[in-house]
């Protein structure tokens, strides 16, 4: 990760500019560490932040679709001057949860911050949004005004697993048991 590009993101002005930040990265190399870390600096900048999953945001506004109490969840999610949406990409969306998330993007476009973490790369969203032009409306308004930052690197929570020698990788098949003294 490059040292003086997180600098720069810490002094906040991509937040002023209505700007996005997006992280992406293999589990387990930091990406939601950072974004927590960028959370809490505007919060003392006195900006108002919100944090929540891709999965919690789109059960939840799938949610007030459901009930007719839509906008005024989707303002919940337009209101604050940085939204963090994590874990983009670890689990596919569905067709009405892909455009939900759209609905957010677009609605934040040029009038506040988006931060997102995601361990897919973006030829890859299309599978996970189950659809490649609606992954495309979502990128091509998340990318304009955004910072990018790979983060590469093997995860913190095995290097120690590694390290011991009990941790080579996922198992070759489902169910499987773990290596000895895996956790």
């Amino acid at each position: 990760m490059d040292e003086r590009q997180v600098r720069e993101l810490a002094t906040l002005q991509w937040v002023d500019a209505a700007a996005n930040l997006v992280v992406l990265g293999p589990p387990g190399v930091g990406k939601t560490h950072l974004v927590v870390a960028l959370a809490l600096a505007a919060i003392q900048a006195r900006a108002s932040v919100y944090f929540v999953t891709v999965q919690d945001l789109v059960a939840d506004l799938r949610k007030a679709w459901q009930e007719n109490r839509f906008a005024p969840r989707l303002a919940l999610y337009t209101r604050p001057k940085l939204l963090c949406i994590d874990e983009v990409g670890y689990l596919a969306l569905d067709r009405v949860e892909a455009n939900l998330f759209f609905r957010v993007v677009s609605a934040r476009y040029e009038t506040g911050s988006l931060a997102l973490t995601s361990n897919k790369g973006f030829s890859e969203w299309g599978a996970g949004c189950g659809d490649p032009v609606l992954a495309t409306a979502i990128l091509d308004r998340l990318l304009h005004h955004a910072t990018l930052l790979n983060i590469r690197g093997e995860s913190y929570r095995l290097k120690d697993k590694k390290r011991a020698g009990t941790w080579g990788g996922p198992s070759a098949a489902p169910g499987a048991p773990a290596p000895a003294g895996a956790s």
